[in-house]
């Protein structure tokens, strides 16, 4: 059955399967029970599963997160929110030395099935630690798997198939896109989450984008077709592990290729798919990888964010400046 649906009700949706289908599964988090969360996302979920399956839990992140590692161990399936993006840092310490280790540290004998939801990006307006894009800090961590959808199909089935997942997901929700609407299909799975996905062809260069930034990228794929120029648009999906080969497979064929995130430039996911793609696509190449991302700098103010943030026109730029090599 296909339905149009929010990106927001899409996890909505997603998660109430999950705790329908796994009753070891429970969701825990700030305000996320009666209020249904500061986006709404998980609204209507306490009254259905009642109030030991929808917990909400008192402020503090690194409790919350060690709270679930502990469950996660004892046999249960934890999905947890992190209210804001900026607020992630008081439990970076549980997600990157206890979360992501547990399993090697306990030679496999060990899993932590847990799910750490976190609202991200910017383009919402808001105030200072509300809207970070701190997705690399993870990824360079060992033991953590780190999807973002860009759809409500995506986001209804990526949800369910990180919670299926015996290792720990952070799943990044891209906040401004929570009430773009899109057809859900609730019977035909999304693509592996763990895989990028081709959302547009072409001919001339390839735009990888993930998140916030995939419809930029669709729309950057337009305009540039007004100029003649056929983009290929590859929705990342997953930023770890990253699906490098359909990334290379694009390149070979198009022999260009921008990256583009929120978060900055420098030290960014856009870096290592960098450095990948030229290591194995060198020889199609017709131009050095460009990224297009933000500035080395604390999120701006939301009067000038719009400056801050990668758009049409600077990705524009960036493919005037592949095609004149």
């Amino acid at each position: 059955m296909t339905t149009t649906m929010t990106l927001a009700k899409a996890i909505t949706s997603g998660l109430d399967k999950i705790l329908e289908g796994d009753d070891k599964s429970l969701l825990m988090g700030e305000d996320i029970g009666r209020l249904g969360g500061v986006y709404r996302v998980t609204d209507g979920l306490i009254t259905k599963h009642g109030a030991h399956r929808v917990i909400d839990s008192p402020l503090g992140e690194a409790g919350i997160v060690g709270t679930a590692v502990g469950m996660a161990l004892r046999g249960f399936s934890p999905i947890v929110e992190i209210q804001f993006d900026g607020f992630v840092f008081p439990a970076f310490n549980q997600i990157t030395t206890q979360l992501a280790k547990m399993h090697a540290r306990s030679e496999g004998r060990l899993t932590a099935p847990v799910v750490i939801r976190i609202p991200y990006g910017g383009g919402i307006g808001s105030i200072e630690h509300h809207s970070e894009s701190p997705e690399a800090l993870f990824a360079h961590t060992a033991g953590l798997r780190i999807i973002t959808p860009s759809n409500a199909h995506d986001a209804y089935w990526m949800i369910q198939q990180a919670a299926a997942c015996q290792d720990p997901v952070i799943f990044f929700e891209p906040k401004r896109r929570y009430w773009l609407k899109g057809e859900v299909d609730t019977e035909t799975p999304a693509l592996d989450a763990f895989k990028a996905q081709v959302v547009r062809p072409g001919t001339d260069a390839t735009i990888v984008a993930y998140g916030p930034l995939v419809p930029i990228a669709l729309a950057t794929a337009d305009a540039a077709l007004e100029d003649g120029r056929s983009i290929e648009v590859i929705d990342l999906r997953s930023i770890s592990p990253i699906d490098f080969d359909t990334i290379t497979e694009s390149v070979q064929k198009t022999g260009r290729l921008i990256v583009t995130h929120e978060a900055p430039t420098f030290g960014g996911i856009g870096g290592e798919i960098a450095a990948r793609i030229t290591e194995r696509a060198f020889l199609s190449l017709e131009a050095p990888v460009l990224r297009v991302g933000g500035f080395h700098m604390p999120y701006p103010i939301s009067k000038v964010e719009s400056q801050y943030l990668p758009d049409i026109d600077k990705l524009l730029e960036a493919l005037d400046r592949s095609f004149a090599y």
